[in-house]
């Protein structure tokens, strides 16, 4: 397995297109009732190609993640060779951007000494897929890049 087995509640939402998965392996309802019970090694199997395929997918689509922390947002854009990064810190302890407060704290002082900004940019040190996929298992979460687009405006007009 290449990245990890979606949860149940995944599964559950894409039953169709497991269903439809199945059948282009040749395993209609019965056969996959019968292979759960028989083969469980098997229905294991294809369960885990199944989330790759899935996750495969998602991770060539994705543009854009960001991670909050109590103090620190950063901001990935996920190019087909290289990922940018913005990461914004607070340099004030009570600061929580995983708060409303936290945020509007943020606007408030963005481009003040209480916030630092780093700018980033490298080259993927694995497969892209492979890179992104590890960012959200360290807790990064798909965006549309609004944000990231937003923050970066406002740093290149400064």
């Amino acid at each position: 397995m290449k990245y990890k087995r979606l949860t149940k509640e995944q599964f559950e939402s894409l039953h169709e297109e497991f269903a439809n998965f199945l059948a282009t392996q040749q395993i209609d309802k019965n056969e996959w009732d019968q292979l759960k019970n028989e083969k469980p090694e098997i229905a294991e199997q294809e369960l885990d190609v199944f989330s790759d395929l899935i996750w495969e997918g998602v991770l060539e689509n994705t543009k854009f993640l960001e991670h909050f922390s109590k103090n620190h947002i950063f901001l990935f854009h996920c190019q087909e060779k290289f990922i940018q990064s913005i990461v914004l810190k607070s340099l004030e302890e009570s600061t929580d951007f995983m708060t409303k407060e936290g945020l509007k704290w943020l606007g408030d002082n963005m481009f003040t000494d209480l916030v630092e900004i780093h700018l980033g940019k490298r080259n993927y040190d694995q497969e892209r897929n492979a890179a992104i996929f590890d960012l959200i298992t360290q807790g990064a979460i798909l965006s549309d890049g609004q944000l990231y687009i937003q923050v970066s405006g406002i740093i290149e007009s400064k």
